[in-house]
C-alpha cells in the first residue's frame, strides 16, 4: 500500500495533474468492499469454521481440504479460503512435518486456481468482469480449462499424500445466528456482481455491518487503496505512453503473467488493463500471474506467513524454495496450457 501510495503521488507530479478516478472504478472498489465486509461477517460468525470442521474427519483428509480450498476460494476469495484451511492443515496431527508443507502448498495453488473460475473469487477477476462487461457463462466458459486442469492435478497429487490416523478435532466451532443475515447478503453481493441488483443495493451490507455487528468492517482497507492508487497510476501512464496492446493476445498474456511476478497479479491487471481491450487476455494472464513467486499473488505471501509462523525460520527457508519450484512448474505447465487451447 506504501508502494502504491508513492507511486501514484510520483506519476501525479510527472504528469502535472491528479488523476480523476471514473465512476466505474469506484463502482469496483465498493462492490469489492462490500464483498470483504461480507466474507469478514461469514469468517467472524464461525460459518466457515465449521464448513471446515465438517471437512477435517474421516478418510482422505488431504484431499478433502485441497477440494475444498479450491471451491472455498470461489465464493469468500482465495485469501480467506486460505486463512481457513492452512492453520485447519497444520493442526493435523496425523501428518508429518514434512507433509504438512506439502499440503499447504498444494492448498495455495488451489486458491489461485479455485478463485480463478468465480467473478469475485479474487480482486482481479472482479475487476476484469466489471470493467470488461463480461457476461457470467462468458467469463466461466473462458476460464474454466484453466481452473479444471489444474483441480484434477491438484487433486490427484493430494490422493497420494497418506496420513495416519485420522485426526481428532475437538468440540465444533460454533456458529452465530448472525451468520445466516451474512449468507443473505452474500448473495446479495452475487446479484449485484452478477448485475441483477443495482450497485447501490450493496449498502444493504454496510448498514448491516453498522447497526448490528461492526467487526465485519475490519477487511483490508489497504488492498483496497491499492485498488484507488493504481486506478491512478494506470491513468497517468495511459496519457504519457499512449499504447495499445492488442494487436498479440499473446502479448497480453505474457506481459500481464511476467509482471505479476514482480509487482502482484492485481496490481499488474489494473494496470494492463488500461492499455488492453483484450480481457481473455488479461483473465489468463493475471491467473497465470498468481503462480510461480512468493509475490505473484497475495494468497502465496498468505500461505507462507502462516506456514513460517508454524515451523519456525531454519524450515521456512526449505518450504519458500519447495514453494518457488512448484509455483513455476504450475506457472509454465499454464502458460504451455493458454498457448494451446487459445
Amino acid at each position: 500500500a506504501v508502494l502504491a501510495v508513492f507511486g501514484f503521488v510520483l506519476s501525479a507530479l510527472y504528469t502535472g495533474r491528479v488523476p480523476a478516478i471514473s465512476a466505474q472504478e469506484k463502482e469496483v472498489v465498493f462492490v469489492l468492499f462490500t464483498l470483504f465486509v461480507v466474507v469478514e461477517g461469514l469468517r467472524q460468525s464461525g460459518l466457515i469454521a465449521r464448513v471446515a470442521y465438517q471437512i477435517d474427519k474421516g478418510a482422505r483428509v488431504c484431499l478433502k481440504l485441497v477440494v475444498l480450498a479450491f471451491f472455498l476460494s470461489m465464493l469468500v476469495t482465495n485469501d480467506v479460503a486460505l486463512l481457513v484451511v492452512v492453520p485447519l492443515t497444520l493442526s493435523l496431527d496425523s501428518l508429518s512435518g514434512g507433509k504438512k508443507g506439502a499440503l499447504v502448498i498444494l492448498e495455495a495453488l488451489a486458491v489461485n486456481a479455485g478463485s480463478a473460475l468465480s467473478p469475485f473469487g479474487n480482486p482481479q477477476n472482479l475487476f476484469i468482469y466489471w470493467h470488461y462487461g463480461v457476461a457470467p457463462l462468458e467469463f466461466l466458459a473462458e476460464i474454466a480449462p484453466f481452473s479444471l486442469m489444474w483441480l484434477a492435478l491438484l487433486g490427484a497429487a493430494a490422493a497420494f499424500l497418506k496420513t495416519g490416523q485420522p485426526c481428532e478435532a475437538g468440540g465444533a466451532p460454533s456458529v452465530e445466528r448472525i451468520a445466516w443475515a451474512y449468507l443473505a447478503l452474500f448473495g446479495v453481493v452475487v446479484l449485484v456482481v452478477l448485475r441483477a441488483l443495482p450497485v447501490a443495493a450493496g449498502w444493504l451490507v454496510v448498514a448491516f455491518a453498522l447497526l448490528f455487528d461492526r467487526r465485519a468492517l475490519r477487511v483490508d482497507y489497504a488492498l483496497l487503496l491499492v485498488f484507488v492508487c493504481f486506478f491512478g497510476i494506470a491513468a497517468n501512464l495511459q496519457t504519457v505512453l499512449a499504447v495499445e496492446l492488442d494487436h498479440f493476445a499473446s502479448h497480453v498474456f505474457l506481459l500481464s503473467a511476467i509482471t505479476s511476478q514482480v509487482i502482484s497479479n492485481v496490481p499488474a491487471t489494473l494496470l494492463l488493463a488500461k492499455f488492453t481491450h483484450n480481457w481473455r487476455a488479461l483473465l489468463w494472464g493475471a491467473n497465470v500471474g498468481g503462480f510461480g513467486s512468493l509475490v505473484g499473488s497475495l494468497a502465496n505471501l498468505i500461505a507462507y506467513r502462516i506456514y513460517a509462523q508454524h515451523a519456525g525460520r531454519q524450515a521456512s527457508l526449505g518450504f519458500a524454495l519447495k514453494f518457488m519450484a512448484a509455483g513455476y512448474g504450475a506457472f509454465f505447465l499454464s502458460v504451455g496450457l493458454y498457448l494451446v487451447v487459445r
